[in-house]
């Protein structure tokens, strides 16, 4: 989105609220997608059950840590992947 410079005259409150709640929508989609990949991805391949499979991803993408310990490559994998997507993209 094209945002006004310091010389130009600050958009109306009405243009404000709709691009703030463009960026809001914006925010929860990435957030829940990313959340939702985790779930998945710790459910599948850590054989984690759904809510835990949820603690772990949302304490990954908060930059809180693992909570469980994973077991197999596959979900060792899974966990550095996310782990390392969670730090780039937040």
């Amino acid at each position: 989105m094209k945002l006004e410079n310091k010389k130009q005259k600050v958009v109306p409150l009405d243009r404000f609220i709709i691009r703030m709640g463009r960026y809001a929508l914006f925010a929860f989609i990435l957030i829940a997608t990313s959340l939702g990949i985790g779930e998945l991805g710790y459910h599948f391949f850590g054989k984690l059950n759904w809510l835990d499979s949820f603690h772990m991803s949302s304490m990954i993408l908060t930059g809180m840590g693992p909570v469980v310990e994973m077991k197999t490559n596959g979900a060792k994998i899974f966990s550095s992947i996310y782990a390392l997507y969670s730090g780039v993209a937040f």
